[in-house]
């Protein structure tokens, strides 16, 4: 019997990564679903095979979810919509508050139809400015006051209760910076790559000094599907990141590199909230899940630059 598997925020970009490989096994069949606010049908399954369809659904309103859920009665659940984007989620603050609702619709819906397990896709934004480095999933205080973080956090807690109250099982991702060829450029890795291969100027926040760690979408996806198959740290927290750290600046001038671009780096003041200086996940979990090495950054741009050049790319 096929597994029945909800993915909300399907046509996002990690979201759509992991229907992609969620369908080319055969035992499963994938229901997405995504309000469209900054997915792409682009981003969707390509092909014929049959054992996946598409929604528009917002997982906020309890109608639209309730409908979907009601009707499939859904063994597992991706749990990765939401609001995304530094910039958007600073602009739009009302707007990311309102995915408290999407958890608890998610939740109160699962908890009735059966569902095994919620994955949910949790931030490294939670972690605020850390007071451990590197970020470790249970002992770093949980510390950040933005809006996008808070929402994060809450999600957690309402897994851990509903755990508590219902029996519902859970596993937390921390995702930390992800990149890949289907990421939109409200991120730092697809705006400099794009801005250089148009050799536009990279326009970095203060003077580049804060450190980030970069993870290839296929290291995040090949963890959470080893998680999800072999049925590991169920009710548990992972990391889901890489622990190479860079300067931001150097970042920029290696894409300037790699593409042989003549971007110029032109400084911006800084952000006045949320753009914290350093920036490193503990993924001993994650090592565990992959049991293989990371991809190495130079390596995923290259991989990243390659496919930049097929025509049907969405990464705008």
């Amino acid at each position: 019997m096929r597994r029945k598997i909800l993915v909300t925020g399907g046509a996002g970009f990690i979201g759509s990564s992991i229907v992609e490989r969620l369908v080319q096994n055969d035992n499963n069949f994938v229901v997405i679903v995504d309000n469209m606010l900054t997915g792409k049908k682009g981003r969707l399954p390509q092909g014929r095979r049959n054992n996946w369809k598409f929604i528009q659904c917002d997982v906020n309103n309890f109608k639209d979810i309730s409908t979907v859920m009601m009707s499939y009665n859904f063994d597992y659940v991706f749990h990765y919509a939401a609001v995304v984007g530094v910039q958007r989620t600073l602009q739009n603050p009302a707007l990311v508050l309102g995915d408290i609702d999407g958890i608890k619709n998610i939740l109160d819906l699962s908890k009735n139809s059966g569902v095994k397990r919620i994955f949910f896709s949790s931030s490294s934004e939670v972690y605020g400015e850390p007071f451990e480095h590197p970020q470790n999933e249970h002992t770093t205080p949980l510390n950040s006051r933005l809006p996008y973080a808070v929402v994060k956090n809450l999600g957690e807690v309402f897994l851990r209760s509903y755990k508590q109250a219902y029996n519902l099982d859970y596993t937390i991702f921390r995702f930390f910076n992800t990149y890949g060829p289907k990421q939109s450029t409200d991120f730092v890795m697809s705006k400099f790559v794009k801005a250089a291969l148009k050799n536009q100027d990279i326009t970095i926040y203060g003077d580049g000094k804060q450190s980030r760690t970069f993870c290839f979408i296929e290291d995040n996806i090949d963890a959470s599907l080893n998680a999800f198959y072999d049925n590991l740290y169920i009710n548990d927290t992972v990391n889901i990141g890489n622990d190479r750290e860079i300067q931001i600046i150097d970042l920029a001038e290696m894409i300037i590199e790699c593409t042989n671009s003549r971007s110029k780096i032109v400084h911006v003041a800084p952000l006045e909230e949320g753009d914290m200086q350093r920036r490193k996940p503990d993924i001993v979990k994650m090592k565990a899940l992959l049991n293989r090495d990371l991809i190495p950054l130079e390596e995923g741009l290259s991989r990243m630059l390659n496919k930049y050049q097929t025509p049907k790319l969405i990464y705008a």
